[in-house]
């Protein structure tokens, strides 16, 4: 064997890449460079700390990092309600049927503030033609029966969200809080589960050294420990993240351990239901929505005539209504992974997005790769 190749790993709080880590190390032909060097083949990074201006420095070397630069056009809400509308708009097009009407708010800005000269006219200006709470006030009065959710744009762990009708309410929450906030219409009649529970999907998606678009083959199905009324302020109803979930519900793994559906079971339940399977009536629905995501962005963040290269894992999240159309909720660009798929995912990884770059210098037993092109 030659000499091994070298990466740096930065980001200890993930779990996939801290496996991955561990697997390139059980593998033989990498070895581990403290934090800070400066010479190596790839990074594990941490994505928003990451020294762009290291990359593609050494000529001759090889560098590989884990996120594509500005990914978060697409992985925070606000940005990726603006993105996929404004591309819409440019192209002449209807807006997408399967995102919900959705609508940025910024907080309204301190009169006081203003008076004194504390906020920058130019600011002022950019949060005001960045905020659309006429044209959500315009959509409500159409849609007088509707319901609509505000969810932080950085929010995580089912933090920062308010469901109602009222959007007059809605609205005067957003202003009472800092950071941009998304509102949209909220899908009231879900596709539900035994015991008329809520759930939605995670699928995990790769994009490789070359922005191919590849689809994990399991995905995860987050359930609700509550049946699902309509009775807003049962958060547990209603929202399936697990941190909120765990935390609020004592009927917490009561239905799956841990509140994960996985797909095996998923396709029994519709196919006893509903008369059709995963791959005959989701999954194309599915690929089709991130195949168009992942385009739309291209020109903004591929990193083909840089002097590195880029791959990353995301996480896109969805819902499926009662007449099995899925909707896209949002978009992580720093998923974890559920535990009983991790290694695989990380083998399956490893094989599409770093290999390519850095073929094997050891003997490696090949299995099917769950990671397909779409």
């Amino acid at each position: 064997m030659t000499d091994p190749y070298l990466f740096v790993q930065r980001d200890l709080e993930s779990s996939v890449y801290t496996a991955v880590a561990k697997h390139l190390l059980e593998r033989g032909d990498w070895k581990k460079q403290p934090r800070e060097s400066t010479r190596f083949n790839l990074m594990l990074g941490d994505r928003n700390k990451l020294p762009w201006h290291r990359f593609g420095q050494i000529p001759g070397l090889t560098q590989v990092v884990n996120y594509y630069r500005g990914s978060e056009i697409l992985c925070r809400k606000s940005s990726m309600v603006r993105t996929l509308k404004e591309h819409c708009k440019k192209s002449g097009v209807p807006e997408f049927q399967w995102l919900p009407k959705s609508f940025v708010l910024r907080p309204k800005i301190n009169p006081s503030a203003q008076d004194t000269g504390d906020q920058h006219p130019a600011k002022r200006q950019a949060v005001a033609r960045s905020d659309e709470r006429e044209e959500l006030r315009k959509c409500a009065q159409s849609h007088p029966l509707c319901i609509w959710i505000a969810k932080h744009t950085a929010g995580a762990k089912g933090e920062g969200i308010k469901i109602s009708p009222d959007v007059e309410q809605l609205i005067q929450y957003v202003d009472d809080q800092s950071g941009a906030y998304i509102c949209q219409l909220y899908i009231d009649r879900p596709l539900l589960l035994s015991h008329g529970r809520k759930f939605d999907i995670r699928c995990w998606v790769l994009l490789d050294l070359f922005y191919n678009v590849y689809l994990y083959r399991e995905g995860v199905l987050r359930t609700a420990s509550e049946p699902y009324t309509e009775d807003l302020s049962q958060l547990t109803q209603h929202l399936t993240n697990h941190c909120l979930q765990k935390e609020l519900s004592e009927n917490f793994g009561r239905y799956e351990e841990g509140n994960e559906m996985f797909y095996e079971t998923f396709d029994r339940y519709l196919g006893s239901t509903h008369g059709v399977s995963l791959e005959s009536a989701i999954l194309p629905q599915i690929r089709t929505i991130t195949r168009t995501c992942f385009l739309i962005i291209q020109d903004h963040i591929n990193t083909g005539s840089c002097g590195y290269w880029s791959f990353q894992l995301f996480g896109l999240d969805f819902l499926l209504d009662e007449n099995l159309k899925v909707w896209l909720l949002e978009l992580n660009g720093a998923p974890a992974c559920a535990s009983k798929l991790l290694p695989e995912m990380v083998r399956s990884l490893v094989e599409t997005a770093i290999d390519p770059a850095f073929p094997p210098q050891v003997n490696v037993q090949h299995k099917e790769n769950l990671f397909e092109r779409i």
